[in-house]
């Protein structure tokens, strides 16, 4: 496969790679021992080695400027172009970006002094990734590559149930916080919170004990950062909820910490409780399956809503 041809649809990112100086691609020869390190699931642990590119050619070269881009911005907010999908490419081209990029990772968290266990739970995302992907599409692949990249570039962390990416607030949400008397305003630093699948229960205990962690990790690790505020933007915030679950349910638990600010759509709300689904025949098997299709049914929208709360 011509792998310029490909890129020849993305020419800003392709200008952007070969523009960009690094470290040479250095892969293992079996590349097991690193994909379970990355949580790759069973069943796409031999698909993924299959898929290995091979030195000298085109997903080789291309692998490697990813890696060199990824490696050029690594702690920095400031992120290179994100990358795009490349189907023609196969399902797991960008397990083996990131792969590539672990090494370089890694060196970053120890000269950070990050606890080893911290980048593994970290790092875990790239097979949970692909746990996502076939819960969503039914096969196998890596969903949302470019949301990896924050992980391969030490923004974001995993402490304990929650992850939290090193950000600043944006203009609207910003201007919100300062609003209210917080000493945070547009462009200040802020940490963004996330709630990852496939991680059990969102127990308020749990919720508690990751918002512990972070408000001694980042000061820690990131003292330049005066991060006075979180933010969430999520479809676990829609207010709505509050019509269909208890009051003593976990997401509502959750909502009730964040001070609720604008709208945005869906917020992708049946990729994440379904995956793969007819939207006209969703399952009722849970109580927060039944609210979302109910609420459907009856010609209700969802939507994702952004909240804040102080660091």
């Amino acid at each position: 496969m011509d792998v310029k041809a490909v890129l020849s649809a993305h020419p800003a990112w392709l200008a952007h790679l070969e523009s960009v100086d690094g470290p040479d691609l250095v892969l293992p020869a079996d590349p097991t021992t690193e994909l379970l390190r990355l949580t790759v699931p069973h069943e796409d642990v031999g698909p993924v080695v299959a898929a290995r590119p091979e030195p000298g050619g085109g997903q080789w070269w291309l692998a490697e400027r990813c890696v060199r881009s990824l490696v050029s911005a690594m702690g920095s907010l400031d992120g290179p172009p994100f990358f795009p999908p490349l189907p023609e490419l196969g399902p797991y081209f960008y397990a083996y970006v990131f792969l590539g990029a672990l090494p370089h990772t890694l060196a970053y968290h120890r000269e950070l002094g990050i606890a080893p266990q911290v980048s593994q739970a970290t790092l875990a995302d790239v097979g949970r990734s692909m746990a996502v992907h076939r819960k969503r599409y039914g096969r196998g692949g890596l969903h949302a590559p470019y949301w990896l990249m924050l992980h391969a570039r030490g923004v974001l962390y995993a402490l304990g149930r929650l992850q939290f990416n090193r950000d600043t607030l944006g203009g609207s949400v910003g201007e919100a916080v300062r609003a209210s008397g917080a000493p945070a305003g547009p462009g200040s630093p802020s940490l963004g919170v996330h709630v990852p699948d496939f991680l059990g229960p969102l127990s308020p205990a749990a919720c508690d004990a990751s918002f512990a962690l972070a408000r001694q990790f980042f000061p820690r690790h990131f003292p330049g950062e005066r991060v006075r505020v979180m933010t969430c933007g999520s479809w676990l915030l829609d207010d709505q909820l509050r019509a269909y679950l208890p009051a003593d349910s976990n997401i509502l638990a959750f909502q009730r910490r964040f001070r609720l600010l604008e709208r945005f759509d869906d917020g992708d709300v049946l990729g994440f409780v379904y995956g793969e689904h007819d939207p006209d025949a969703l399952p009722r098997r849970t109580r927060l399956e039944r609210a979302i299709a109910d609420h459907l049914a009856s010609g209700g929208t969802w939507y994702g809503r952004v909240g804040w709360l102080p660091f």
